[in-house]
């Protein structure tokens, strides 16, 4: 089979794939069982094979780049408007192969294995910081329906189960004590283990040097800096860090027409774990803009006097998303700039 470009839908189980020769003539439509695939592909000659890029998108890109193929992965989005009438595999298979010969079309860099196990960090450990946020809201609220109120913060609820173990206090029930108890002890275990989940990113840290370079961005730390150099392996693929922080979603979104500009909130578009870390940092960012010596502090300010604080940290993470892009595409650490 002459094949120069295969669009495959990848699933679970069965894959669709869509094939068609140099004068676009359909050459293969057919499905192929997981197990089949790479054989398949072994027996076909290097042609150009379009993917959409999903959670298992990046494992397969890695297996079938070893086999002599071009592959690039595709945004969902941007395949679906190629789909002609209906929605099935054999549809999506043939839109994906037509998708991935446009010039103008955007593609996601493919992750090595090591790129997606800092991600998987990254995944594990704000799962564990979310149960961790539910089992001290429950233990709380479970104390309030006995009278036992606590100060704000984490460690106000350490002390008070600190104060459940004292067997001599008779302010809660036999039987409520042992059920917070339980809490207690899974929420300190589950500090355990996002301590451990922190210390391999640490390591991983100290050993790349695009995250130690992003370390230095106001607002950026430890898991910001270790998340932004995982997710983009070539920050080329932007040609602006506007474009970047329009992949990330920080941009407003518009509905312009008639050459009059309509900007709207922001688009949320992208990946909302980085925006949401950039987020995150930004507030910090706001929170000491008032002793902040540099131009960066002085654009808070002056932002702080029109705005709200919202508005200006969703600015400012907007603001630092350019920064990120700058220093990963040139190579440079973020030089502080003092006011005149």
């Amino acid at each position: 089979m002459d094949i120069t470009t295969l669009g495959i839908d990848i699933a679970k189980s069965v894959f669709q794939f869509h094939g068609v020769d140099v004068a676009a003539n359909v050459v293969v439509q057919k499905k192929l069982r997981r197990g089949a695939v790479l054989d398949f592909l072994g027996k076909v000659g290097p042609c150009l094979i379009g993917m959409e890029a999903c959670a298992t998108s990046h494992y397969w890109a890695r297996e079938i780049a070893a086999l002599g193929h071009e592959v690039r992965l595709i945004p969902p989005a941007y395949v679906k408007p190629y789909v002609k009438r209906q929605k099935n595999d054999a549809a999506d298979a043939e839109a994906i192969c037509e998708a991935v010969t446009r010039p103008s079309m955007r593609f996601v860099p493919a992750k090595t294995a090591g790129q997606q196990s800092v991600l998987v960090l990254h995944r594990a450990r704000d799962l564990l910081m979310r149960q961790r946020t539910m089992i001290l809201n429950a233990i709380r609220g479970h104390l309030a329906e006995f009278g036992i109120i606590a100060a704000q913060g984490p460690r106000q609820v350490m002390g008070l189960i600190a104060r459940l173990r004292d067997e001599g206090d008779a302010s809660l029930p036999e039987i409520a004590r042992s059920a917070l108890l339980a809490l207690g002890a899974h929420l300190e275990a589950l500090a355990g283990e996002i301590r451990a989940l922190e210390r391999q990113l640490m390591v991983w840290h100290r050993a790349d040097a695009t995250s130690q370079r992003l370390e230095t961005i106001p607002g950026v730390g430890l898991i910001t800096a270790t998340a932004l150099a995982a997710s983009v392996s070539d920050p080329s693929v932007f040609k602006s860090g506007r474009q970047f922080a329009a992949f990330l979603g920080l941009v407003p979104r518009q509905h312009s027409s008639g050459g009059k500009d309509r900007l709207g909130r922001i688009s949320k578009m992208g990946d909302r774990y980085l925006r949401k870390l950039l987020v995150v940092g930004a507030t910090s960012v706001i929170r000491r803009a008032a002793s902040n010596p540099t131009k960066t502090g002085a654009w808070v300010r002056s932002l702080m006097e029109r705005k709200p604080a919202r508005v200006v940290t969703v600015a400012m993470a907007n603001k630092t998303a350019r920064i990120a892009w700058a220093v990963m595409t040139r190579g440079e650490t973020y030089r502080t700039s003092p006011i005149a």
